[in-house]
């Protein structure tokens, strides 16, 4: 479903992205980890077309793609961003937020796609009119998923869906996302420095070190404890925790 082949971004003298190839097939859930200001979260914003600042090749179901993108494509891959509340406009109701894609793609029937919609997240029609500080964060996260797939995209791509969210609310989120990948036959690309996060959503996952993917292993891998790059295992290490010796 996604393709990419030696990737690069440079943020003026800095090279953000270096020489980055990976595949997901259809249906797949890929994660991309790694320390902050490793890339990972530019990489996403390039296969999303939010930054255009690139060079190397992209396919998406089968077809290349430039750093400009049409309509068609943002049917097709939509994104929902780490921070809930500052995605949502603070002075739009969650029914203006949902309408907005409908019209600007111009789809029939938003009545009926905002309902389903909400009730596809978990929230409903009571939530409809609400504003975004009416909502806990997540909440506001729910919207933004709902207003992601209402356009019915077959690619989904997660920037940190979770981290702004507490540990209790975390993992319902995660299993809302695992619940419509599988009812919609999603493809999906988590971004996250957290490895519980990725093993619970994940089938395989890359490792990102300085602009770099060090790494690509099976979520089995990571679960028993045998990435095979130092920078994998140490990045393993830290999230087990601190143990005083």
């Amino acid at each position: 479903m996604i393709s990419v082949r030696h990737l690069d971004v440079h943020f003026g003298q800095v090279r953000a992205v270096s020489d980055v190839s990976f595949d997901v097939a259809a249906g797949d859930t890929f994660g991309l980890v790694g320390e902050s200001g490793c890339g990972k979260s530019t990489l996403l914003r390039v296969l999303s077309g939010l930054n255009r600042h690139w060079t190397g090749a992209i396919e998406v179901a089968g077809r290349a793609v430039g750093p400009a993108r049409d309509k068609a494509f943002h049917r097709r891959v939509q994104m929902v961003f780490q921070d809930p509340f500052g995605s949502l406009h603070p002075r739009h109701t969650v029914d203006r937020a949902l309408a907005e894609p409908i019209a600007i793609h111009g789809l029939d029937d938003a009545e009926g796609r905002i309902a389903r919609a909400l009730d596809d997240v978990g929230l409903g029609s009571r939530f409809r009119f609400r504003y975004p500080h009416q909502l806990s964060g997540g909440q506001r996260q729910r919207v933004a998923i709902a207003r992601a797939l209402i356009l019915e995209p077959g690619i989904l791509l997660l920037d940190e869906p979770t981290s702004a969210l507490d540990v209790s609310i975390q993992a319902e989120v995660l299993n809302l996302l695992a619940r419509l990948r599988a009812a919609r036959d999603l493809t999906l690309i988590l971004v996250s420095h957290n490895l519980a996060v990725v093993a619970h959503l994940c089938n395989r996952l890359a490792v990102m070190q300085a602009g770099t993917i060090v790494e690509e292993m099976t979520i089995d891998t990571l679960r028993h404890g045998k990435p095979a790059h130092p920078y994998s295992r140490e990045l393993l290490d830290a999230s087990l925790g601190y143990h005083r010796s």
